[in-house]
């Protein structure tokens, strides 16, 4: 439900909705209850947005259905129409969650039944012009062969789509799917939010949008196989945000390193760890679905078996997700923590209490920023940062903070676990204002609210996603599904680098707990930190193999990868290629130049708009017809007609200046033609070749 600002009813649109079973019945819908709210609200908030975006639905809905029917009736191709029509019903059905595949066997059945008629009119035409028989025998001979045709390439198609498993052009297309999807998330950021887009599927981009509704997959994502039994349930982290957009989160990338194998792959990282602690667990991962470039591993990943790319937040190379070429299987050694009070290194949750808040200069400067509007004043999400703090042991311990926090998010009396919030007014408000207000919403929404509210609180968080832990057989197989994609938090405290917190709700949570351990004494808050550097041996001349890189992101339901560069470029390519092809049209035709080549392509690119010339019309009554219909044009189609009818049937030869000037008379006539884009249908007796009966 979206509220517009100074309206007294609620308006229901179905935002960001790019494909729909019923297009115009939708449209149509969604402009009657636009109708309902003021004019004035449209111009608040994202109102406008949607409002624009029914618009253009609505006008690219209403150009499709012209064309269709221009080109069937007006141009006499019914090819050109079945051809758009039929993308444009691919890509819905891409878009949409209904299955539309019976829609698409009705369009086919249309389709080839529109083709045979036409095919069988233009030969009962032909029949008529020779005088040859009765006409209707071969219309319906060519109407009942095609019948039987159809019902069988239909039926056949249609059994051969529900049983068909071989692929045999796999490989020439293999990779094109993580580009499409690449491509779709670029392209979805700039679409509004909400709605019930189908999802691009699970991809990492350096940005991702923040969605109305989180899909749940049944499908293997990937597998893993571990050396030697592993009993800890952990995360698989694909990545790592640290710059938040109110609605979306951001890597801010700087650049990146490759690393070859056999090197310690955060090396040359700020979040290069110790072995004090930590325990080394080696597996190997099988990408089943999931055929991304990214590394996955729990923690700190140590190494890997193939070359990688890690990409790297500020000068300080904060680690924003890790790449490797091609997507076969990888071997991956991560150093995870260890745990329990019986190893004196081993994290404790005494040890993080006392671990202080004397954050490096690097960490507070990246990983405290609140973007204004994230958390208004005297909003929602402020009153519930003051009601956790109300409630923590000790209001100014990191942990504490954090693990309150936890578990008031957690609690299902505060609240509730719901992967569709697309019923909710949130337009104009951030995630955290809006999960803070209705009290719903999925990974996303706990995750930001409680990275943003300690960002507030002044602790220092970063967003991570990849997949919660899957089902283990026998402590040695894990198989990850894409339903267990999920996004949590991670917080830093000196000394012990960056520690998970898992805040959702319903029961999703998989993080196990700390032990108490042993009472630790507290830092003291005011000792410095010097700032993070690269560790001992790695100087600056060895990271010569720095690269730019785009760096990995979330895999939100509907969220969006883009680069703003890119896009500009794009638009810029556009506008390039567009002016060269206009220069090219202007400039006219090259080489020789004949009066019927004049006159044949005056008849071609006429007939391609509906006015070619009838049967029975001479040169200069077709030109003289022409005219009529553009009479801008007019000297110059009596001189492309005057010389066609003096050079073929005069049998004259024409002059330099006479050619120079049916050269230019061509070349203004390519642009003058256009104007029959803009008429409605033939006039002043020129109309689509036919034959009376």
């Amino acid at each position: 439900m979206t509220e517009i600002a100074g309206a007294s009813s609620s308006l229901v649109l179905p935002v960001r909705r790019v494909g729909v079973e019923e297009p115009w019945a939708w449209l149509t819908a969604g402009w009657r209850d636009l109708s309902r709210a003021p004019l004035v609200s449209l111009t608040y908030g994202g109102a406008f947005v949607v409002a624009s975006f029914l618009l253009t639905l609505g006008l690219f809905s209403w150009a499709t259905a012209m064309y269709a029917a221009y080109a069937t009736f007006g141009h006499r191709r019914p090819l050109n129409a079945i051809v758009l029509v039929g993308l444009v019903l691919v890509v819905n059905m891409g878009f949409t969650y209904q299955n539309q595949l019976t829609l698409l066997v009705l369009f086919s059945l249309a389709a080839l039944f529109l083709l045979i008629r036409f095919h069988a009119f233009d030969e009962e035409s032909e029949w008529l012009r020779r005088r040859i028989g009765d006409p209707s025998a071969v219309s319906g001979l060519y109407l009942r062969g095609g019948s039987i045709f159809i019902a069988i390439a239909v039926a056949a198609s249609f059994l051969l789509t529900q049983t068909a498993s071989s692929a045999p052009l796999a490989g020439a297309v293999r990779g094109v799917g993580d580009q499409l999807i690449t491509l779709g998330a670029d392209v979805q950021r700039f679409l509004p939010t909400g709605g019930a887009n189908r999802p691009l599927g699970v991809q990492f981009g350096n940005t991702a949008q923040i969605s109305g509704q989180w899909t749940s997959d049944a499908a293997t994502a990937f597998t893993v196989q571990f050396a030697s039994p592993e009993d800890e349930h952990l995360y698989w982290r694909a990545a790592v945000y640290d710059d938040f957009e109110l609605t979306a989160w951001r890597q801010s990338v700087e650049a990146g390193i490759d690393v070859p194998v056999g090197d310690e792959v955060l090396g040359a990282t700020a979040d290069a760890v110790t072995e004090a602690g930590r325990r080394a667990v080696t597996f190997r991962v099988f990408p089943d679905q999931f055929r991304g470039s990214t590394i996955l591993s729990p923690q700190s990943p140590s190494q890997v078996d193939t070359p990688v790319r890690v990409a790297y937040v500020d000068t300080a190379k904060f680690v924003a997700s890790i790449d490797r070429p091609g997507g076969a299987p990888y071997t991956v050694t991560a150093l995870v923590r260890e745990r329990g009070d019986d190893d004196s290194e081993g994290l404790t949750i005494n040890k993080l209490r006392a671990a202080g808040t004397a954050y490096p200069g690097a960490i507070r400067d990246r990983y405290l920023q609140v973007p204004d509007g994230a958390i208004p004043p005297g909003g929602d999400a402020e009153r519930l940062l003051e009601t956790i703090l109300a409630e923590a042991p000790d209001p100014d311990n990191p942990y504490d903070v954090a693990s309150t926090m936890v578990d008031y998010l957690q609690s299902a009396a505060n609240f509730r676990y719901d992967p569709d919030v697309r019923d909710l007014a949130c337009e104009g408000l951030s995630t955290v204002e809006c999960f803070a207000r209705y009290k719903r919403g999925y990974c996303q929404y706990y995750a930001t609210t409680m990275a943003i509210l300690l960002r507030q609180h002044g602790i220092p968080t970063r967003l991570a996603a990849g997949f919660l832990p899957g089902a283990r057989d026998a402590r040695l197989y894990e198989e990850v599904h894409f339903s267990a994609a999920h996004a949590w938090v991670e917080v830093y405290f000196p000394d012990y680098g960056w520690v998970e917190f898992d805040p959702t709700g319903g029961g999703i949570a998989a993080a196990e707990p700390l032990p108490t351990g042993e009472p630790v004494a507290s830092r003291d808050p005011n000792a410095s930190i010097a700032p993070i550097q690269p560790p001992p041996g790695l100087g600056q001349g060895e990271l010569e193999n720095e690269f730019p890189t785009t760096g990995s992101g979330v895999p939100f339901v509907g969220g969006a990868g883009s680069n703003a560069a890119l896009i500009v470029v794009a638009i810029l390519l556009a506008i390039i290629v567009g002016g060269v092809a206009f220069v090219v049209w202007r400039r006219g035709p090259r080489g020789e130049i004949t009066p019927d080549r004049a006159y044949a392509s005056l008849i071609r690119l006429a007939s391609r708009f509906g006015f070619a010339p009838r049967p029975t019309q001479t040169v200069y009554e077709y030109a003289g017809a022409l005219s009529d219909v553009l009479p801008q044009s007019r000297p110059e189609i009596q001189t492309v007609a005057q010389a066609k009818v003096e050079v073929a049937y005069g049998r004259r030869m024409l002059g330099d200046d006479r050619i120079a000037s049916l050269r230019e008379a061509q070349r203004k006539l390519r642009i003058g033609l256009l104007r029959l884009l803009f008429r409605r249908g033939p006039r002043k007796g020129i109309r689509i070749r036919r034959v009376n009966r």
